[in-house]
């Protein structure tokens, strides 16, 4: 276990901006691509499902909002964390949405390889480009209808850039929460179901996680609600569109465009389907947003134990009132609190502040006493029935 003797060490799976290497000091942190027992991890796209993961790892931080290609049930049952940097790339995607919505309104792929196929040595170049130029006609996106599914950070930033492009947006978000809520602009029409969002919208934008609830959320029983020559934009995860119904939507007619950020090979090379390479977060700026938010998250819990936007923990932050603090992760299961204070009084320990909040079958109880927790008593707390971790945190 990491203490102010020893610095703690952050294995790096990925290339993690600078920016956020360097909230993580030298001195309390050694930071690297080769760590044999690290503490933590920090990882942007590298699977993690077939590693190896040390049992001394206490988190994992990964500078993006997706999880899916880390273990986070098997972690959770060890009581780690895994952190994630929601909206610090929501800039970046939602530039790409509009970029995605001019692309297939303006039918530019194909104006594009039309330019491209012109020979600039032909005489009469100028009337090549007018006599080709008519089958790339599009319209205007003022005044469509823009049908927005999750309305989360990036989901609440398109609807507010549409409608300052002149576009009507309709939402649907069945667990927006209270932050979001708020953030939405207030001209956004309530859609009561994706179906409603599908019937009502020229186009739409998909923007939730990939769970079991939205894997196939876009299928062959809803797409064909779709207005005809509608476009279909996903720049949320692969798996929450059916490529074959899509693919066959497109084939017949009834959808005009597929416009994602996943060149998966059903989708590749069709003509309708404008695929791009991964690109939502690829800035400069989200990197950068993603690895300081995600270092930042990692360094309190290291050394305070609080926990900030992790997808497997509730949310706990307590400012320290003493020197000695304990972090327990268990299992969320009734008396625990009681055997973890009764455990504390034994030892003799005075308990001088405590927080214990739960988020489904995982709780976390962060206690600060008022002297030094013996080895003894940590050891004491790790046998209790249903506690999955436990991490002494002197100041």
């Amino acid at each position: 276990m990491a203490n102010a003797a020893r610095p703690f060490q952050v294995l790096v799976l990925n290339q993690i901006s600078e920016l956020g290497l360097q909230r993580l000091p030298a001195g309390r942190y050694q930071v690297g691509k080769s760590i044999d027992a690290p503490d933590a991890v920090l990882v942007r796209s590298a699977d993690m499902h077939s590693m190896d993961i040390p049992a001394s790892v206490q988190a994992i931080a990964r500078a993006g909002a997706g999880t899916n290609n880390i273990p986070v049930k098997v972690l959770s049952a060890r009581g780690v964390p895994v952190f994630n940097a929601p909206g610090a790339n929501a800039n970046a995607v939602k530039e790409l949405v509009l970029a995605g919505m001019l692309l297939a309104a303006r039918n530019l792929p194909g104006a594009l390889r039309f330019v491209e196929s012109l020979d600039p040595a032909a005489p009469g170049l100028d009337e090549q480009v007018e006599n080709g130029k008519k089958p790339f006609a599009g319209f205007e996106l003022a005044g469509q209808t823009l049908g927005v599914i999750g309305l989360g950070k990036i989901g609440c930033l398109v609807a507010h850039a549409a409608i300052q492009m002149g576009m009507n947006v309709l939402g649907h978000d069945p667990e927006i929460t209270v932050d979001a809520a708020w953030s939405l602009p207030s001209q956004v029409r309530k859609a009561a179901s994706v179906s409603e969002v599908l019937r009502n919208a020229q186009f739409v934008s998909l923007h939730v996680p990939l769970v079991d609830a939205t894997r196939h959320m876009v299928n062959a029983d809803n797409v064909r609600l779709m207005k005809p020559g509608a476009v279909l934009l996903n720049f949320s995860r692969e798996g929450v569109v059916d490529d074959a119904a899509v693919l066959r939507a497109l084939d017949s007619g009834h959808l005009g465009r597929y416009v994602c950020d996943f060149p998966s090979a059903a989708v590749l090379r069709h003509p309708k389907v404008i695929a791009l390479p991964h690109l939502g977060a690829s800035t400069r700026e989200a990197e950068d947003n993603c690895a300081v938010m995600v270092a930042e998250q990692l360094r309190d819990y290291l050394e305070n134990g609080n926990i900030v936007n992790a997808v497997n923990f509730p949310a706990v932050s307590m400012a320290r009132e003493s020197a000695y603090r304990v972090g327990i992760a268990n299992a969320n299961v009734p008396n625990m609190v009681g055997q973890i204070s009764t455990a504390m009084a034994h030892a003799g320990l005075n308990i001088h502040n405590m927080v214990n909040k739960s988020r489904g079958e995982m709780a976390y109880t962060l206690v600060d006493v008022d002297s030094a927790v013996s080895d003894d008593v940590l050891e004491t707390l790790r046998a209790i029935d249903g506690v999955l971790a436990v991490r002494y945190l002197p100041a």
